[in-house]
């Protein structure tokens, strides 16, 4: 912890000093607290401070309060990405340090634009996380300067968080080989989204679950398949 505060206060500010209310360090540290409860909408973030102010005292300063919604999102998306990536590092080690205490059965990652990030010197930072369903916890995170770089980043992530005998949750984009490799090697169990854009593979699940012996042992065992149409008239089916 004491590594991530002098990191903090080492970034710089971009701002005019005679404007300043709110300390940088202040701001990035709640939007990171923010994340362990799974708050990623700026005004989510600002709810998070202002219920938490008196634990967050105690470590920040916060000479005027929790800072609003629109101050949060402006001063962050005026930090370097580069800055920012080592920032994430630092965080995520420092998380991981105690992470078989803190691993839940079910950890869910997922990837988010950070909006704000962006002005027109850069585009804006895409961040995937892992975190843990039971708890609301966020166990580790990877950035991108780039969306479409969220599977490098979904691997990467892997390789830093400890997967024995956890569930790992991906969406679509994740349902690569090589990633369902990586979680059992790391003696995991996962669930990926299959999309009809992957034909064989979405065909070949739909003719195996529509099966009749299939559908008798799932009932069995009290699950059921959920069949949803979408606005684009594909169909979606899940277990």
């Amino acid at each position: 912890m004491e590594d991530f505060f002098i990191f903090l206060s080492e970034i710089e500010d971009r701002r005019q000093e005679w404007k300043v209310r709110h300390l940088l360090k202040d701001i990035v540290a709640i939007v990171l607290f923010a994340h362990l409860g799974n708050m990623n909408d700026w005004q989510e973030i600002e709810y998070f401070a202002e219920h938490n102010e008196k634990t967050l005292k105690k470590y920040l300063e916060l000479p005027n309060g929790i800072p609003s919604h629109d101050t949060i999102q402006r001063v962050f998306s005026s930090i370097n990405p580069e800055v920012l990536k080592k920032l994430y590092d630092i965080w995520n080690q420092m998380l991981n340090s105690n992470s078989g205490a803190k691993l839940k059965t079910l950890l869910c990652i997922d990837g988010k634009t950070m909006k704000g990030n962006r002005n027109k010197n850069q585009d804006p930072l895409h961040i995937v996380s892992a975190w843990s369903k039971d708890g609301g916890i966020c166990l580790g995170q990877k950035s991108s300067d780039s969306k479409g770089k969220e599977i490098p980043c979904i691997k990467d992530l892997l390789d830093s968080l400890s997967l024995k005998d956890k569930i790992i949750t991906i969406d679509a984009i994740g349902t690569q080989t090589d990633i369902a490799d990586k979680i059992k090697t790391k003696k995991g169990d996962y669930v990926l989204a299959v999309k009809s854009n992957q034909k064989n593979l979405y065909d070949d699940i739909s003719t195996y679950l529509n099966e009749p012996d299939v559908l008798k042992k799932i009932e069995k065992q009290g699950h059921y398949l959920v069949h949803k149409e979408k606005a684009h008239g594909q169909i979606e089916t899940r277990e």
